[in-house]
């Protein structure tokens, strides 16, 4: 590795995504990752041809990976039969490898949403007046529906969409984390919109919430987002575990706040780049996440 590790950082600085500014994100905090490393920013479609001149791969605001699913397979195979460093490590169990860690969770009596994938498992669900239904390859609120409770056989009659009941909350909130480290919380005060976002002082309570799901994920790099919702009784249940490319509203928090966020970036990166580099897997052998990212 070079005295100054070469990083190849993954953005769509076009993207338009609505309520936030890839560009604005990624162009900040790659000014400042530029003091500890050199940089070179490329789009997700260039990510393949471009990775092997670098020391690793840093996947940030590169947006929904259903745009480009062919590509991001491909991208996943080969970083995993040439062993390229790849941050956020593409072992994620979140939203890297779908939706399935909602049903998971569920099961498991985790304070999750209560999500279903089969119509004999609709009982399973509280009654309500309306019902969330979403693709499991979905992001970004792409194929995202609310329909009643008669109509909720036919979506999850193929198994290919998630339901969970309408949950009136009072607000969503956000958690950001570095490696397990907890950075800072934001907050929607207003349920119709979701980034109009403010800061948010958690409680310890709230943060061993967050907490919960980052040690489940078991990634030990890498900056992950806890989205989670605040019923009317009081507790927080998940709505996401975003590990991919988690928007971080860095012009939302204040200047210290951000500061102890690149800080803790530039100490994770070089961790990162110290630990042993992940093992090379045979191309005739695809790695498990590279199966995880087919479900994507």
């Amino acid at each position: 590795m070079s005295a100054r590790p070469r990083l190849l950082y993954v953005t769509d600085l076009a993207y338009p995504a609505r309520g936030r500014r890839y560009g604005d994100e990624d162009i900040f905090l790659t000014a400042r990752l530029r003091e500890d490393f050199d940089i070179a920013l490329c789009h997700p479609l260039d990510t393949t041809a471009l990775m092997d001149a670098f020391d690793a791969v840093v996947v940030r605001n590169s947006g929904p990976v259903l745009h480009y699913q062919a590509a991001y397979d491909a991208f996943r195979e080969r970083a995993a039969a040439r062993g390229t460093r790849v941050y956020n490590p593409l072992s994620g169990r979140g939203d890297m490898a779908g939706k399935q860690y909602l049903l998971d969770l569920t099961a498991a009596g985790c304070p999750v949403i209560p999500t279903v994938d089969r119509p004999r498992h609709l009982a399973r669900l509280p009654e309500t007046a309306e019902y969330a239904v979403k693709p499991k390859a979905g992001a970004d609120s792409i194929g995202l529906d609310f329909v009643p409770r008669e109509e909720l056989a036919k979506y999850a009659a193929g198994g290919d969409m998630l339901v969970q009941p309408r949950v009136d909350f009072r607000y969503e909130v956000s958690f950001y984390f570095v490696d397990d480290a907890f950075q800072y919380a934001l907050y929607a005060p207003d349920p119709g919109q979701r980034w109009a976002l403010e800061p948010y002082e958690p409680t310890e309570a709230d943060v061993r919430f967050a907490r919960r799901f980052i040690g489940w994920n078991t990634l030990h790099h890498g900056i992950q987002r806890v989205d989670a919702c605040r019923t009317r009784q009081g507790e927080l249940l998940l709505v996401e575990l975003e590990d991919l490319n988690p928007y971080l509203s860095l012009d939302l928090v204040p200047e210290a706040t951000r500061e102890a966020f690149v800080t803790a970036m530039k100490e994770s990166l070089h961790r990162f780049l110290d630990a042993p580099a992940p093992p090379a897997t045979a191309p005739d052998q695809p790695s498990s996440s590279a199966a995880a990212s087919r479900r994507a």
